[in-house]
């Protein structure tokens, strides 16, 4: 695993993705959807004691069935500012999933990757760090425009910056509003979004983002930090 850089303000931190971008690998496809392992991640936050807890809970991708799932719980040591929130998370993401007793396979944020405006969001920024395949699946577009895609569940459009695709909008379920898939590192487009359709079988969001969630929000109200 790399050496997790930490910054000490805004111009350090990007400096650090400019740095770390350049290792992103975007020339494999990634493991083939419903086999191996998918591990979602998530993060929950207390503001008023300064607290982040991540969850990671890892899934046989063809039964969805729960392999693994741990948590970690850190101090907030970065402040909010839009396009690095992955260093105010990514400490605690990396010890719950450094505290996983088996392989996570491909990783499942509930994110960005490519579709960041310095394209190295967290998805990017965990898979570099990590060296395993990891997507993002965000809940909205951030600064990217796209057209509606069609309302059948797996109708998709690009996600655009200018003429640039950097993700698509996915739709996973009939007339629900879509989500937003892109890669991170170690995975092609197509099958990203062939992972999230998969995933998203019965909800919006995949599997994994909706158990992740759900485990840290429980492990958050547990903390005593």
């Amino acid at each position: 695993m790399t050496n997790l850089a930490m910054p000490a303000g805004e111009a350090e931190a990007r400096a650090v993705q400019d740095t770390l971008r350049s290792r992103v690998v975007l020339d494999e496809p990634g493991p083939p959807p419903g086999t191996g392992r998918v591990t979602g991640v998530d993060v929950a936050y207390d503001d008023e004691r300064d607290v982040v807890v991540a969850a990671a809970v890892v899934l046989d991708g063809a039964t969805f069935a729960v392999v693994a799932e741990t948590t970690a719980v850190g101090r907030v040591t970065f402040p909010y500012i839009p396009g690095l929130l992955a260093f105010r998370e990514i400490p605690t993401v990396l010890a719950a999933l450094e505290s996983l007793p088996v392989d996570p396979g491909l990783v499942i944020c509930d994110g960005y990757g490519r579709a960041h405006p310095r394209r190295f969001g967290l998805a990017s920024h965990l898979g570099v760090l990590t060296g395993l395949p990891v997507i993002g699946v965000a809940k909205n577009p951030f600064t990217f425009s796209y057209e509606q895609p069609g309302p059948r569940r797996g109708d998709w459009s690009p996600l655009l910056d200018g003429e640039e695709e950097v993700g698509r909008a996915l739709r996973t379920q009939d007339g629900v509003k879509p989500v937003f898939v892109s890669v991170g590192h170690r995975t092609g487009l197509d099958n990203a979004c062939a992972h999230t359709l998969l995933l998203a079988r019965d909800f919006r969001q995949p599997e994994t983002t909706r158990r992740a969630d759900s485990l840290c929000r429980k492990a958050l109200r547990e903390a005593a930090v």
